[in-house]
């Protein structure tokens, strides 16, 4: 595995700079990959005070490699450092006399270093892209910023150059959603032999539904007395949570008791952010500093328990991918509102399994929220249904298992991408 940003470890700072899902997929796939039989070693960068090896169990390990100096450098302009960091880890593995079946890069700085070194090594070189330059920067274009500003700030015109040689020149592209898939194909315009579908997994044996009663305690553990709305992640402007307040003033207005959740940040010291600080001055001008609690970073071992005491998890983002946490939480019994700007919302029949909104619209986002905490009978479905359509479709040991037969060139297209797409991954009613 090539996954050369953010703080990549057996136990990731989640929410640090840089270091969310990506880092989640690649350490869990990891370790399915090690149970089908690899020994796995995962590729990053070293900086700061980093340990050049961190084992994350038996036949996984974190391998980190110096490059561009001992700074954080953000994602946006990492590939900078590939060359040195490409000479220093063929260096290693020459040291250890290390052999590999295939790469596995991930993100399009990874994908930078995981083709210099798959070339090196003579071996097959397979690309997850996790988001895509072209989209995202549509998705940017006209919501806050203009385009030249989001150019220079996300790099996007290096980035999509750098994508379009990326996918052209390794052996297999890996969407991990249907709209990527399209899009690969069509506006980076890669053959579409040369791509094939996977999607993102969830941890099956942590994220599952529990009882009523089970449900009932954990509320009260968290003190959630009262209709609870949550929403977690990292803080980025991307991931709309201003968006989300903004939409939540429109449900108290009908409910006035619900309560706003927002788990958001890492596990550093985040009172002085400015992003929270204009997070809390927003909730105040909106008349909902009782109404919006700020909760902080989440640990790793009360994630589930914080999902299925929650009565909505809202997935509010600008733009997202795929939407790790809102499956995770649809695995936990919890009845979740996914963005339309995003990959999930072609993963769901509306009203079964999910619901989806538009977070710019505020009033959208409102109303749509507001109904499972109105109707009892539209909350049971989704939480239930819900449920079974994260068991059926995403678990990291098929992940693992469609990667291994995409390496070894058995890999047939998915469900996900056979399907018309209209009626998207629907299992019918």
């Amino acid at each position: 595995m090539v996954s050369t940003h953010g703080y990549v470890a057996a136990t990731p700072p989640l929410g640090a700079m840089d270091t969310g899902g990506q880092v989640v997929y690649v350490i869990e796939l990891s370790k399915k990959l090690a149970q089908l039989g690899y020994d796995v070693d995962i590729w990053t960068r070293r900086f700061e005070d980093l340990p050049g090896t961190d084992v994350v169990d038996a036949h996984v390990r974190v391998v980190r490699v110096p490059s561009g100096g001992p700074a954080f450098i953000p994602k946006e302009i990492l590939h900078r450092e590939a060359p040195e960091w490409i000479a220093n880890a063929l260096r290693r593995i020459a040291e250890e006399g290390l052999r590999y079946e295939f790469v596995n890069s991930h993100y399009w700085d990874g994908g930078v270093a995981g083709e210099g070194l798959a070339s090196a090594l003579a071996i097959p070189h397979l690309h997850t892209p996790h988001s895509l330059g072209i989209w995202k920067r549509r998705e940017m274009e006209g919501q806050e910023r203009a385009q030249s500003d989001a150019s220079t700030d996300y790099n996007f015109d290096e980035r999509i150059s750098r994508e379009s040689a990326l996918y052209r020149s390794c052996d297999m592209v890996i969407a991990t959603t249907p709209q990527q898939f399209e899009m690969i194909i069509a506006d980076y315009e890669i053959d579409a032999e040369k791509v094939t579908m996977i999607p993102p997994g969830y941890d099956d044996l942590r994220f599952y539904p529990v009882s009523a009663s089970s449900r009932e305690l954990l509320r009260r553990q968290f003190g959630f007395e009262v209709p609870t709305v949550l929403a977690l992640g990292r803080l980025a402007k991307n991931k709309g949570y201003d968006l989300l307040i903004d939409g939540f003033a429109r449900l108290v207005e009908r409910l006035p008791d619900a309560v706003l959740q927002l788990s958001i940040g890492g596990n550093g010291a985040e009172e002085s952010n400015p992003m929270l600080d204009e997070l809390r001055l927003q909730a105040q001008e909106l008349g909902l500093s009782r109404s919006v609690r700020f909760g902080g970073y989440v640990p790793d071992d009360q994630l589930p328990d914080l999902y299925r005491a929650a009565d909505l998890f809202v997935l509010s983002s600008r733009y997202e991918p795929f939407g790790m946490t809102a499956i995770e939480a649809m695995a936990c019994g919890t009845p979740t509102v996914v963005t339309v700007h995003g990959g999930l919302q072609k993963a769901i029949t509306y009203g079964r399994h999910a619901l989806y909104a538009d977070p710019l619209d505020a009033d959208d986002l409102g109303i749509t929220m507001l109904k499972p905490l109105q109707f009892p009978r539209v909350w049971s479905r989704i939480s239930r249904m819900g449920a079974h359509r994260a068991r059926s479709l995403f678990s990291w040991s098929a992940v693992a298992q469609q990667l291994v037969a995409a390496v070894a060139g058995r890999a047939v297209p998915s469900e996900f991408v056979d399907r018309e797409w209209d009626e998207p991954w629907n299992d019918g009613d």
